[in-house]
């Protein structure tokens, strides 16, 4: 079995995946039907907060928690559901992002990280 190296599967998520600025990632909350998932751990959350109204959903339990046309996502996503996903750095929430469109979701975005939010002003919780 052949093995991938965390660089590619980065490189294949950021090329599969579109990584929208903060205008956009604004302008998307404001106008579009979305979600926010923060794929940090707890331990970040706990310290740092949240994106106004996003949901927390560990990377490590995304494939877990949510799934296409499923009753139990913790969320009401249907196909017009705008995903949008970040970390603290952009890494992780590109490789969830990718985790997402693998799993059959459609309008995933990683929006990068907490700290570039908080930096340009985005609201937290």
């Amino acid at each position: 079995m052949s093995q991938t190296s965390l660089e590619s599967m980065l490189s294949e998520a950021n090329q599969n995946i579109k990584r929208l600025d903060f205008s956009e990632t604004e302008n998307m909350i404001k106008n579009t039907n979305h979600v926010i998932i923060d794929v940090r751990e707890e331990s970040e959350v706990q310290s740092h907060g949240l994106i106004k109204n996003a949901i927390h959903i560990p990377r490590g339990l995304i494939e877990f928690k949510l799934k296409p046309y499923s009753s139990d996502n913790p969320v009401n996503i249907d196909d017009d559901t705008n995903i949008l996903v970040y970390c603290a750095g952009g890494y992780r929430s590109a490789l969830a992002a990718q985790t997402l469109i693998n799993l059959g979701f459609n309008n995933v975005y990683n929006i990068g990280g907490f700290g570039e939010w908080v930096t340009n002003g985005g609201q937290i919780q």
